[in-house]
């Protein structure tokens, strides 16, 4: 009798499975140049990347998002309703051609791509001079969900960066 218990508390104890959860950290704090392709515009949508390896961290901000004026306040881009977080990872190191070239290049390939469910996308700016404005870019409450329904903790995302824009 003994042994018939032992055997079910084994088999119960060691028979759980943890659904291959799998818990990553996106590192893009030691990126600290924000990247993009055309001139930043205050009157259409923005895409904005980090780049780290074979990852990428990509940000889609709508038109108007980006002001040449000082705010006193953040301005709010509610991620999934008007902007977006997406997170890639490829099959080798990519560059900004990848994002750049109007035809991308044929490798890397995507191998896994998240977007984000929620969270907000903060700017705020600053007036340097009469015509040139600094926006600093952070993220807060970003979550990432794999197709899987694995959540990607990320702790290391908030201060998005910095960009610069001029009359």
């Amino acid at each position: 009798m003994k042994k018939c218990i032992g055997i079910i508390l084994f088999t119960l104890l060691f028979s759980c499975n943890d659904g291959d959860l799998e818990i990553e950290t996106l590192d893009f704090d030691s990126i600290e140049t924000i990247q993009y392709c055309d001139e930043i515009s205050t009157t259409s949508s923005n895409v904005l990347f980090k780049i780290n390896g074979d990852e990428a961290l990509i940000i889609e901000l709508p038109s108007e998002a980006i002001k040449n004026e000082a705010t006193t306040e953040d301005i709010v881009v509610e991620v999934d309703e008007s902007g977006s977080v997406i997170y890639r990872v490829f099959s080798d190191d990519v560059t900004s051609s990848y994002f750049c070239d109007d035809v991308p290049p044929v490798s890397p390939t995507v191998l896994t791509e998240v977007n984000a469910e929620d969270g907000q996308i903060y700017i705020t700016t600053v007036a340097i001079d009469s015509v040139t404005f600094q926006h600093t870019i952070a993220l807060s409450g970003i979550s990432l969900v794999t197709d899987n329904d694995n959540r990607i903790t990320d702790l290391s995302i908030n201060e998005f960066g910095v960009i610069t824009t001029s009359l």
